[in-house]
């Protein structure tokens, strides 16, 4: 028998790679400025958060810094199901008329004053007054019953 050839193992030649003389290595800057941020370190603080994330925030902030009156200071909290129930019959009674109700109201006082009696019921019925500005005016003139 003949005898086996064994082939020899040819070692992977390494293939040295020359720097590129238009881009020169340069070690890493990590200091203020360079590329990297160091690691370890809380960044949330200076997210772009959404805006309504921001206001809230700022709103718990304003609370916290600031003395809120209790007339003012009362309308953060809502009001329960049984009480507003309450207010809106409350509301209800005291409802502003309507053009209609307004039109035979005053007929009705015309007629009065004709036929030659008092007209001491001429005046509108009591009435729930609403908005902002309206209710302040009327509170400046001390026109306002029940705030």
């Amino acid at each position: 028998m003949a005898k086996k050839r064994v082939a020899k193992e040819t070692k992977p030649v390494k293939v040295v790679k020359k720097a590129d003389p238009l881009f020169p290595s340069r070690p890493r800057n990590s200091g203020i400025g360079g590329a990297i941020r160091p690691k370890g370190r809380d960044l949330s603080r200076f997210v772009k958060w959404p805006k309504y994330v921001r206001i809230q925030r700022q709103r718990a902030v304003l609370y916290q810094r600031l003395k809120v009156p209790p007339s003012i200071n009362q309308f953060t909290a809502t009001v329960g199901k049984n009480e507003a129930a309450t207010v809106f019959n409350l509301f209800n009674k005291y409802r502003p008329e309507t053009q209609a109700a307004k039109k035979q109201r005053v007929k009705e006082t015309a007629a009065t004053v004709a036929s030659g009696e008092d007209a001491d019921s001429d005046k509108a019925p009591n009435q729930v007054k609403y908005g902002l500005k309206h209710v302040t005016t009327l509170i400046e003139e001390k026109k306002a019953a029940l705030v």
